[in-house]
């Protein structure tokens, strides 16, 4: 059997803080304990927040902090053809639709609608608005008019006809199942004009391209997890384990930020931190 496969995928868009250093250093315990290997992918497709300059400073703190990870690096903005393809893919299935609304105009109509209704408009599980489907009834011939004369539009997947496709759900949570409940998140966006794919898409074609058996990642992404399975099982692509460990917050009970000067391992490193304290404050001890 080959060894289980780890990862750790930041994006360039910021220096690393100490939840960073959380979530490496599990991968890194994780593979060696399993006698596995811990790969690293650039996530670095939202062009307009991701840096080149901050690419070599992530490969500086991993390497100070003292993990090895194998080469070559992925970097997702090179692969942007096999997300073409994955999203082809899902459009001969007819489970994909260029909605034309911004994001604005979508916060003005749901506004107008709870204004109407006096009730709230459904959140997905990240807080945010879920789509209203506003563009998913209109005619093909419509959707062409409106593109063919340069309106912007984003790809989204149709859930209800995803699901009607895929039926029941799970995946492995350390060890236990858990029943993966993607309908929360609506008609996810799949790519879009300034980002040609999105981290759902990216993140399921990327696992499967490299293998990966276990994916450690912050419990911030354990809802995001279902709309995974959903775009795994669409595509036919392998299902990893999954283990969502434990967030470090700061003082106000947020998730940390690359803003957070104060937890920066540049920072901290520059303040006389060893990898050993860093290791301590990650509670990793």
């Amino acid at each position: 059997m080959p060894p289980p496969v780890f990862r750790f995928a930041p994006s360039p868009n910021g220096y690393l803080h100490l939840g960073h250093a959380l979530s490496v250093l599990l991968n890194a315990d994780m593979a060696r304990a399993a006698g596995g290997r811990l790969l690293l992918r650039i996530e670095d497709i939202d062009e307009a927040r991701c840096k080149p300059e901050y690419e070599p400073a992530i490969y500086e703190d991993l390497a100070w902090l003292g993990v090895i990870w194998e080469q070559p690096v992925r970097r997702q903005s090179d692969h942007h053809a096999e997300y073409r393809a994955a999203l082809a893919k899902l459009d001969a299935m007819e489970l994909i639709y260029p909605a034309f609304e911004s994001r604005t105009e979508i916060a003005r109509i749901v506004a107008e609608r709870e204004a109407a209704s006096g009730e709230s408009w459904p959140r997905d599980p990240d807080g945010g608005i879920r789509y209203p489907e506003l563009s998913k009834p209109l005619p093909e011939a419509e959707r062409r008019r409106l593109i063919d004369a340069g309106a912007p539009y984003a790809l989204r997947l149709d859930m209800t006809a995803a699901l009607a496709r895929t039926g029941p759900l799970h995946w492995n949570e350390s060890g236990e199942t858990v029943t993966a409940d993607p309908a929360p998140w609506g008609d996810i966006i799949l790519a879009r004009k300034d980002t040609p794919n999105s981290y759902h898409l990216s993140v399921v074609v990327d696992d499967a391209a490299q293998g990966v058996t276990d994916v450690v990642r912050g419990r911030d992404l354990f809802h995001s997890t279902a709309a995974h399975r959903v775009l795994q099982t669409l595509l036919g692509l392998p299902q990893p384990r999954y283990h969502h460990h434990r967030l470090i917050l700061d003082g106000e009970g947020r998730k940390l930020s690359k803003s957070t000067s104060a937890t920066g391992l540049r920072e901290l490193r520059g303040g006389g931190a060893t990898p050993a304290a860093i290791r301590t404050l990650a509670g990793l001890d």
